[in-house]
């Protein structure tokens, strides 16, 4: 019988095998992702996590968007952007199964090229996600976007914690964007804002509140 692994112990399989990818390694996924388009114009990007409360895009259009088959996730290890390589934090994938409520956002057609590696380098930095062009439901109709999905295979995936263990690693985390918990309220709050529904990322975002207030106490006390 296999002992349990604790968090710290599941992080550490992903350090081990984790690199960041080289310039020619990330444009190369990208042109293969653009590839797949009959054309470089009108272009949707489906945003689930950070991408709502920071796209750091311009666009001239947005839509509230479902995603159907996917369902938002703390299942990605984050050692640079939200944790480091001794203390790793988790940041939002898609997993598969379930359903996603987001935003869609059309991109202008000028400065694409110039658009996409900017998005790239803050989404691709390694392999841990797919690019997939998927089909959004909209209010206005369906759109095909492009969503940063979890590769599930990889040793990145951390969809095997218990929401305990996520709590522990979420407060204990930081990274290069800040604390861990910050990313995790930050984006319960502009899916709130959004109108968009959450129900388990607003209980967790409750639990790290609650779990903030009650080490300010202990500290003033």
């Amino acid at each position: 019988m296999n002992p349990i692994k604790t968090p710290s112990q599941k992080a550490l399989a992903h350090m081990q095998s984790f690199r960041l990818w080289t310039e020619e390694e990330r444009e190369t996924s990208l042109q293969q992702t653009l590839a797949q388009l009959d054309e470089l114009k009108d272009i949707w990007i489906f945003g689930y996590g950070s991408l709502i409360w920071r796209p750091e895009f311009e666009f001239v259009e947005e839509r509230h968007a479902t995603l159907l088959g996917y369902s938002r996730s703390l299942c990605l290890w984050s050692c640079v952007n939200r944790g480091t390589p001794e203390l790793p934090g988790l940041v939002f994938g898609l997993q598969e199964g379930g359903i996603c409520e987001g935003k869609v956002y059309r991109l202008p057609n000028k400065d694409l090229m110039e658009q996409f590696r900017a998005l790239w380098k803050r989404e691709m930095p390694s392999d841990s996600y797919i690019a997939s062009w998927l089909k959004c439901e909209t209010e206005q109709g369906p759109v095909t976007a492009l969503a940063f999905v979890m590769d599930q295979g990889t040793h990145a995936y951390a969809g095997d914690l218990t929401e305990e263990e996520t709590l522990d690693i979420v407060m204990s985390a930081s990274g290069n964007y800040g604390p861990c918990y910050e990313y995790v309220i930050e984006t319960s709050e502009a899916l709130h804002k959004a109108q968009i529904q959450d129900e388990h990322l607003a209980e967790l975002s409750r639990l790290i509140k609650h779990r903030l207030e009650h080490k300010h106490n202990a500290i003033t006390e």
